[in-house]
């Protein structure tokens, strides 16, 4: 059968992409292979076509549980069979799928490199008939790589248990110094690499400095009208700025790694079939994304590294149409930056002081502890100890990425509430029990169909409304479910911690204390690099991205906000065409600043200038309403 065939018949192409069919006859032929394919490029096929045409399974390492189930999923509906090895699984769940991939015909198994390390999945790999080891996201293996991942470094196992099978590596970001460290961890021989250039001659990288970055973001849809994806810093900010743009007449929906998996997947189809041409969303959206008609991406904050910027850009014009990338940046942006990833970076005093306390607040023994699984509530544990959330959050999520713990998010676990009695039953129910009435109040008042339906509760907000400790609040919950007033579904936590070492304290942390070292100085450079990127105005865009990434480019892409601005007229003579438009405006009705850019098809500085100049020849002036209007 030729690759093509499979192609067919599993994805219903016809073609291949540039490189795919190289890649595939590659790994094909048995030979170690190395793939660099952008995002978008995609890279699954590179190894699941030739892992269908080889008998035996194909072992897949993946450093996240989101990418491994959404690969899963998407086999398994093209009727192959496929099994992800993901935490919280039982041993006796572990145990059962392992001997499935041994025995049922499997052709896929996805497992994390963490995952890789237990006994019992290595004896069980070992009687699997293995036909190829594929590696994603391979950067992880690299500690100068983004999202490096120490436990990547033992993916040799594989190799020592299966050394006639081949291995394919991929990834979307990894520079080219990092290429030499990836082939070497992963015991390459004589290895065939491919690298796909990271041009995207149809995306328009743009940088957009301003002072007002909601009417920016207004405008900028509204003149590249399409589908779009606008990437915002945290939770709250994506439902803010979705709400201010569905009152602009914008049709949007948000998305973060906060809500429900229904939630996800419900906004998720509402913005692929275009019913929601706008989704706001965290860096969380984007896992297993593949819309070719995204018109914008558009960057709200500063990214944190030029790697997840490419990424993320990437996922404009997928279609091959002209479409854009773009920053909108404002002065205080850099200092943003700089406070929320670089001093928020745990020393590795920290990282030894938070490990002992999360020792302690599990109450586990010196020397013990190792495969252990708790309950974790954040909040709780940050109040207990009076630890900086921010801080304490990024040294969980290093122990997370250096083996030290698991750490799993169940944010769609929530407090549910139904009042079962009818308001004059209740009322009459709190005349004798009156130190129910605060909390009560202010249930009705926050929860608007509590009578009528389960309603998810945010327990920490009722708490702070009713001014209650928290342990009084959840015994009259649970007194009022008892005497049958309410329904009650208590929120079970927002995570939970496995501890994957015996508790040694420092003798446990000083091992990482190199890469933690190594992580900060990485942060700091990626950081630097962002700055550099938006700030440099002489440089195209796509060539400062392409060199940054090892690749060289003598050419402009004619595309960017660097190279429209050197074709365009010197900012020093305003445009008279400009100046005449205003004018012309004007001349209907008074119009403020904002008003005026969206009539006028000009950039916020060319508007600017040109009001300046109007105003200091006396042809407008600025009314009391802060409007423009002639003179």
């Amino acid at each position: 059968m030729h690759p093509i065939e499979v192609l067919e018949r599993h994805w219903n192409y016809t073609s291949f992409r540039p490189l795919q069919e190289d890649i595939i006859n590659s790994v094909l032929a048995n030979e170690d292979t190395f793939a660099l394919l952008p995002t978008g490029g995609g890279k699954s096929i590179c190894f699941q076509v030739p892992a269908l045409m080889k008998e035996g399974i194909c072992i897949v390492v993946s450093p996240l549980i989101a990418l491994m189930k959404d690969q899963v999923n998407t086999l398994k509906q093209k009727g192959i069979k496929a099994i992800a090895l993901t935490s919280g699984m039982s041993y006796k769940d572990l145990d059962a799928q392992l001997d499935n991939c041994i025995y049922g015909n499997y052709k896929f198994l996805y497992l994390s490199p963490e995952r890789l390390q237990q006994p019992l999945v290595q004896e069980r790999l070992q009687l699997m008939q293995v036909n190829l080891i594929a590696v994603d996201e391979a950067h992880c293996i690299s500690q100068w790589g983004n999202d490096f991942r120490p436990a990547y470094k033992n993916i040799s196992i594989l190799r020592q248990l299966h050394p006639q099978v081949n291995c394919i590596a991929l990834t979307a970001s990894a520079k080219y110094s990092i290429i030499d460290d990836i082939v070497t961890n992963l015991d390459f021989v004589a290895p065939k690499i491919f690298k796909a250039s990271f041009t995207r001659s149809n995306i328009a990288y743009q940088v957009v400095q301003t002072e007002d970055k909601l009417f920016q973001l207004k405008h900028l849809l509204s003149k590249n009208k399409g589908s779009s994806i606008v990437y915002v810093r945290n939770r709250r900010a994506t439902k803010d700025i979705s709400s201010y743009l569905e009152a602009q007449g914008f049709s949007t929906t948000f998305y973060h790694g906060g809500i429900t998996n229904k939630e996800k997947n419900e906004r998720l189809q509402l913005w692929l079939s275009e019913q929601k041409l706008v989704m706001v969303a965290t860096t969380a959206f984007g896992m297993g994304i593949d819309k070719p008609n995204v018109k914008n991406v558009i960057h709200f904050n500063l990214p944190e590294s030029l790697e997840s910027y490419y990424q993320e850009a990437g996922r404009a014009g997928r279609d091959g149409q002209l479409a854009n990338a773009i920053i909108l940046k404002q002065a205080i942006d850099e200092d943003h930056l700089k406070k929320q990833f670089l001093s928020t970076l745990p020393s590795s005093d920290y990282v030894k002081t938070i490990y002992k306390k999360l020792c302690n607040y599990f109450q586990i023994a010196y020397g013990e502890g190792e495969n252990s699984t708790y309950q974790f509530d954040f909040k709780t544990f940050c109040g207990t100890y009076k630890l900086n959330p921010s801080i304490t959050y990024n040294t969980l999520t290093l122990l997370d990425s250096n083996s030290i713990i698991a750490l799993t998010q169940h944010f769609n676990f929530r407090t549910k509430i139904q009042f079962l009695i009818p308001n004059n039953a209740l009322f009459q129910y709190l005349e004798h029990h009156l130190e129910f009435n605060t909390l009560v109040k202010v249930l009705l008042r926050t929860y608007g169909g509590i009578f009528d339906y389960d309603t998810k509760v945010n327990l920490n907000l009722v708490i702070d409304k009713a001014s209650l400790p928290e342990k009084r609040v959840i015994q009259q919950l649970q007194q009022l479910e008892k005497d049958e007033v309410i329904s009650l579904e208590m929120a079970n936590t927002d995570s939970e911690i496995t501890f994957l070492k015996p508790r040694e304290d420092e003798i446990t942390i000083n091992p990482i204390i190199k890469t933690i070292e190594q992580q900060h100085q990485l942060k700091h450079h990626q950081v630097e690099a962002v700055i550099n990127y938006v700030n440099n105005e002489t440089i195209c865009k796509n060539r400062q991205l392409l060199a940054y990434f090892g690749e060289k480019s003598e050419e402009d892409c004619g595309l960017c906000s660097v190279c429209i601005k050197k074709t365009s007229k010197p900012q020093s003579k305003p445009d008279v065409t400009i100046a005449n438009k205003i004018l012309k405006v004007l001349a209907q009705e008074n119009l403020s600043s904002r008003q005026l850019l969206l009539a006028i098809n000009c950039t916020e500085s060319q508007l600017i200038e040109s009001l300046k100049v109007l105003i200091e020849t006396r042809k407008i002036k600025i009314t009391e309403a802060n409007t423009y209007t002639l003179l």
